[in-house]
């Protein structure tokens, strides 16, 4: 993906606060996947990696996704043009409390009505925390950037983190951030229908799809009815909302230093902390 830095800092390195910074956002991106999340909360040593919907809830969770994903490209491509009202992250919980509670009420079939909404209350979150790293949501990368957050939850195996990590996975997504950001860039036109732009929730999708599917079959397991709706997505936005946290720091490193000095250390953050067992993932 293409990025426009100012000049990095003329070290050798990071300073130590910012590498304890960088360490704690190693440890968001790289260590607990929503399920493990959704284990703690259970109390008990519950699979939910392995969990699967039938193919009719499946299909349901896929298409809500979709329309979860849109909703919030709207969202991020409004704030091109004004400012977003900055909220604090204890209303997004609460919001997002309330949704699950909602959902739980009414069951699996509110998903494609309470999906949207929740993640739509996770990107102002997520846009918040953007900003206090210094990001300009009014720029198509920082906006998109924003949207990059969804697809970081998505191990696709519990306690397995994709190959390659967090920098893989925005190396798979360069290019479809980088022609959206283009295509806002030249058009101005918020349309996320437009081919760029569908692309990018496409590529989303997939990965934001996965914890999605978690989510719904955790609400759909008696055996942790004891877990309400509403701890079930406070967990889901406090999962994004920590991933964001890591993801904010990385960039306003990136811009500080420049990538290759930063990603240099965040391999070897992960590579020390046990989060990579191959070195050669840190390509």
């Amino acid at each position: 993906m293409s990025h426009s830095y100012p000049l990095p800092v003329l070290v050798e390195g990071l300073s130590p606060s910012d590498v304890e910074a960088l360490r704690s956002a190693v440890a968001a991106l790289e260590r607990q996947s929503f399920a493990s999340r959704l284990a703690g909360l259970a109390s008990r040593q519950l699979s939910f990696g392995s969990l699967t919907l039938p193919p009719r809830l499946q299909a349901a969770a896929a298409a809500a996704t979709q329309r979860a994903l849109a909703a919030a490209m709207k969202m991020a491509l409004a704030s091109l043009d004004a400012q977003p009202r900055r909220d604090s992250v204890r209303i997004h919980r609460r919001l997002a409390a309330l949704t699950g509670g909602m959902g739980g009420a009414v069951g699996l079939a509110s998903l494609p009505i309470e999906l949207p909404v929740s993640t739509t209350i996770m990107l102002r979150s997520i846009a918040e925390i953007a900003q206090a790293e210094g990001e300009d949501i009014r720029q198509p990368g920082a906006a998109l950037a924003c949207l990059e957050v969804f697809a970081l939850g998505g191990h696709s195996v519990e306690g397995n983190v994709l190959e390659g990590g967090y920098l893989a996975l925005r190396a798979v997504l360069a290019k479809s951030v980088s022609d959206a950001a283009r295509f806002l860039t030249v058009r101005r036109v918020s349309n996320e229908a437009a081919p760029a732009l569908a692309r990018l929730i496409g590529a989303i999708g997939a990965r934001f799809g996965i914890v999605v599917s978690q989510k719904t079959a955790a609400q759909a397991v008696p055996v942790i009815g004891a877990i309400s709706g509403a701890a079930i997505n406070v967990a889901f936005t406090e999962h994004f909302q920590s991933l964001a946290r890591g993801h904010f720091v990385v960039r306003r490193l990136e811009r500080l230093y420049g990538p290759a000095v930063v990603h240099a250390e965040y391999a070897k953050i992960a590579r020390s902390e046990g989060y990579w067992d191959d070195p050669s993932q840190a390509a």
